[in-house]
């Protein structure tokens, strides 16, 4: 049976990597589904609610977390799929289908992540109070609520609104702040945004991280973490999931099923772990301060002596302090830096072998694929296909060279 075309506007921001998330999760509903929708999609939709009521459309999905979309269509005659951010507090879902990011879920995996890491201060990097960003403070209260049960204190600053006019003055503050927290302490911001702004800050203060502060965010935003010199681990929130979901929902009003669960919380999807929080418990002050210099520049193609001339010690009075800290001699450290960053790319990124052998610091792509066959008996190929199933790359020829 061919179903009847409807006409669906989406009052999302495009311009928001949640948003295009969820947009993206619309998509793949309607490519699984007998659904015959016409988009609209604007980019600048709020200057026309006003006016919404002489839309003629069928079905909205539209982003509540703005309270004036919100109230835009308190009154619409069509069916509308919400979606936003969880609460605690009943009352203050919309009495509509409602899809949400878990806040609680979210700021709890970045605490279990920092505290499973050793780390027993914690902060929360919020935003000011805000109708139009109330996922902020249910966020701020998971955090806080998070503290208290594992028996923790957590110190909470809200910062300001970014400005340009405010910018310098805004980091300002933020800085006194960082300056007036232990360390070392885990951070978990409100986004990623407000994440990079941490960074920064510690970046110009000379504060290491993650040994001074780790520091986590949420929304993985790829831009974010090419903008700062430190890789930010951050949590992956559901927006897929919820843009499927909601797409879900609203196909099923269209077609006049009645919803009986209107709240549908979406868990988050992974913490993925960058540099940020390579948190280690480590008491010694030089090797600290070695460790540090041999993550920032081991695939710059660092040696030993090199890790000795920043520290400014002996290597036999570093390597001692090294084995009874972390185990293993200096020069492991940088190996095992090496490999773990190959790693992350070969999961993270599609770039070929012969450039990941190059940006760790190895000598050829021969010598890393000599490395991966000792450590973790497959090639870098066959460790990618593992991470990324749909991801494809040729082996290279140099790459059916027996390695013994």
């Amino acid at each position: 049976m061919v179903e009847k075309a409807h006409s669906i506007t989406l009052l999302l921001n495009a311009s928001k990597i949640f948003d295009r998330q969820i947009i993206e999760g619309i998509g793949s509903y309607l490519q699984s589904s007998n659904a015959d929708w016409d988009l609209y999609l604007e980019e600048d939709f709020l200057t026309r609610l006003e006016h919404f009521d002489e839309w003629s459309g069928d079905g909205v999905i539209a982003d509540f977390d703005n309270p004036a979309i919100e109230r835009a269509l308190s009154n619409t005659k069509v069916p509308v799929v919400a979606i936003g951010g969880s609460y605690q507090d009943d009352a203050s879902y919309p009495n509509v289908p409602y899809v949400a990011t878990d806040n609680y879920a979210l700021v709890e995996a970045a605490f279990n992540h920092l505290r499973h890491k050793g780390i027993e201060r914690f902060a929360f990097y919020g935003s000011p109070i805000s109708r139009e960003q109330r996922w902020a403070q249910e966020r701020e209260q998971a955090m806080l609520s998070l503290a208290k049960h594992y028996g923790y204190e957590c110190y909470v600053y809200r910062g300001h609104a970014v400005r340009a006019e405010t910018w310098q003055y805004s980091q300002k503050r933020l800085t006194d702040w960082l300056k007036s927290l232990p360390s070392p302490t885990g951070i978990v911001a409100v986004t990623d945004s407000r994440a990079r702004h941490l960074l920064q800050a510690c970046d110009h203060l000379g504060f290491l991280i993650p040994e001074r502060f780790a520091v986590i965010g949420i929304d993985d935003d790829e831009l974010t973490r090419f903008l700062s010199r430190v890789s930010l681990t951050s949590v992956r929130q559901g927006s897929l999931e919820m843009g499927y979901q909601a797409a879900r929902l609203l196909h099923k009003q269209l077609n006049g099923r009645l919803i009986k669960n209107k709240q549908l919380l979406v868990p988050p999807v992974t913490v993925a772990e960058r540099q940020s929080t390579d948190f280690k418990a480590i008491k010694d002050p030089l090797v600290m301060q070695a460790s540090h210099f041999i993550h920032m520049n081991a695939c710059k193609g660092i040696k030993v002596d090199q890790v000795l001339d920043h520290v400014g010690i002996s290597r036999s009075n570093l390597e001692s302090r090294f084995r009874e800290e972390r185990g293993h001699s200096i020069h492991t450290e940088i190996h095992n830096e090496k490999l773990s960053r190959a790693c992350q790319m070969l999961k993270e990124t599609d770039a070929n072998s012969g450039d990941i052998a190059q940006r760790c610091g190895y000598p050829s792509v021969q010598y890393m694929y000599a490395l991966f066959r000792k450590h973790f008996d497959k090639t870098p190929i066959e460790y990618r296909q593992d991470s990324q199933p749909n991801h494809f790359e040729d082996e290279p020829r140099s790459s059916v060279i027996k390695v013994i």
